[in-house]
């Protein structure tokens, strides 16, 4: 089939790629000529391992195209994704949608034929709605039909879960689509994905329900080990204790400094917009919201407590700056808010991140950088583990004691045991374990 996806950010080069990959013919859409000549030479915009792979293939295969005329694009389409950014809209927390609109409008002008087009953006309920409304009335002889199709990846591990998704939700109000959307994802309904159809509206809540409720998840057991602290338990027992429990499931249970990312915190706001705006309020959802954001700075005070309560003119060593591993997301990461804190209380932060330094430094004021862990850690008063990369599980801990002023190590992922650590001859803290 002849797919278009109209914005070539995250979510959509990832998508188009993965179904170039799956064999139809996928042109990739936006407006930045830079970022799409980038994309023609193999360039990719951002760090999601497998994806530069996939995309050098598919352009070699003849399958996936890149190009800035939308409506040369859509004229030819079968499909027309609208894979735009909804960031939190400024001042009131709602999402942005006006490139979804913007996209809606081009469309319409450019679509002939009968065309799905396909909302695989994050927006909120009713979004679909307005999508075909606007293309309505800007053609009103469009033959169309407007889809709610979330995505559900986790960066640094979206090609896995295209490929191998746990659902795939397709929310309709014409049935005319529902055979042209199990042809689009034909090679996955095969291998026995589930293909969950549902109404449109409904296809919309259901994406913010699972963020929201993962965001609940990792609230609660912060929470908890905030407890396990101060009664003297442990807290990665208690995960796995009640992660066992098939009702519960393990997954989204490992204490932390708090979520960060592209998706969990502007769509809980979301969410929780949308329902005080329908006279629903969700009361858990706003309560996550303003414990994970308290939760960061606390994250913060827990490092200078660590360094025996006053940082003022003390080196800080930060490792782990992305909001996750193997991505180079800074969106909302809990690191920005420990620097913060941290150079508030007068430290000097020194970070290292193996992908996410050049965008640290546009998020993070006062922000050293370092080109490895242990020029980060030399001569530190402190070392802190924010992100949990691979490559900071097996650091070489003597090495570490011998060149640090200070052998203090705040371990706010608990990827270390307290007595490994404490053998080498450092004060050891972590989270939710006992003190």
């Amino acid at each position: 089939m002849r797919l278009v996806m109209i914005g070539s950010g995250y979510v959509g080069l990832v998508s188009g790629a993965c179904f170039a990959d799956f064999g139809h013919d996928v042109v990739c859409v936006d407006k930045l000529a830079e970022k799409i000549d980038s994309l023609k030479r193999g360039e990719i915009p951002i760090f999601e391992p497998g994806l530069d792979a996939i995309v050098e293939s598919n352009i070699k295969a003849g399958r996936l195209s890149f190009s800035t005329d939308l409506t040369e694009a859509v004229a030819e389409a079968d499909v027309v994704f609208i894979a735009v950014g909804t960031p939190s809209r400024r001042g009131d927390g709602h999402a942005d949608l006006s490139y979804v609109f913007a996209a809606a409008r081009e469309i319409a002008e450019a679509v002939q034929g009968f065309t799905v087009v396909v909302t695989k953006s994050t927006v909120p309920v009713g979004t679909g709605d307005e999508v075909e409304r606007i293309i309505r009335e800007v053609n009103p002889s469009a033959d169309v039909t407007v889809v709610s199709n979330p995505e559900f990846l986790r960066e640094g591990a979206a090609i896995h879960d295209f490929k191998r998704p746990d659902r795939i939700v397709v929310g309709l109000d014409d049935d005319r689509a529902r055979d042209v959307m199990t042809e689009v994802y034909r090679p996955l309904y095969l291998n026995q994905s589930p293909l969950v159809f549902t109404t449109r509206r409904t296809s919309e809540l259901i994406k913010y329900a699972a963020n929201a409720f993962l965001a609940m998840k990792i609230t609660f057991i912060n929470e908890i080990a905030d407890l396990s602290e101060r009664v003297g338990a442990n807290v990665q027992d208690v995960s796995r204790g009640i992660g066992l429990d098939g009702r519960i499931g393990s997954k989204f249970l490992h204490a932390g400094p708090g979520y960060g990312g592209s998706c969990f915190p502007k769509d809980t706001l979301a969410l929780a917009k949308t329902a005080q705006d329908h006279d629903a309020p969700m009361r858990l959802i706003e309560t996550t919201i303003s414990i994970n954001d308290n939760r960061k700075r606390a994250m913060g005070r827990k490092v200078i407590s660590a360094a025996g309560g006053d940082v003022r003119g003390k080196k800080i060593a930060v490792l782990g700056l992305t909001f996750k591993p193997n991505t180079d997301d800074m969106r909302d990461s809990p690191a920005i808010a420990i620097v913060q804190t941290l150079n508030d209380a007068g430290a000097r932060v020194v970070g290292y991140d193996p992908e996410g330094m050049e965008n640290a430094r546009e998020s993070i004021d006062n922000l050293e950088c370092a080109s490895g862990p242990y020029e980060a850690a030399d001569d530190a008063d402190a070392l802190v583990i924010v992100t949990e990369w691979n490559q900071f599980r097996a650091l070489d801990l003597p090495r570490l004691k011998s060149i640090m002023k200070s052998p203090i190590f705040v371990d706010l992922r608990n990827i270390y045991r307290k007595d490994e650590v404490e053998k080498h001859g450092f004060e050891y803290s972590s989270v939710g374990r006992p003190l």
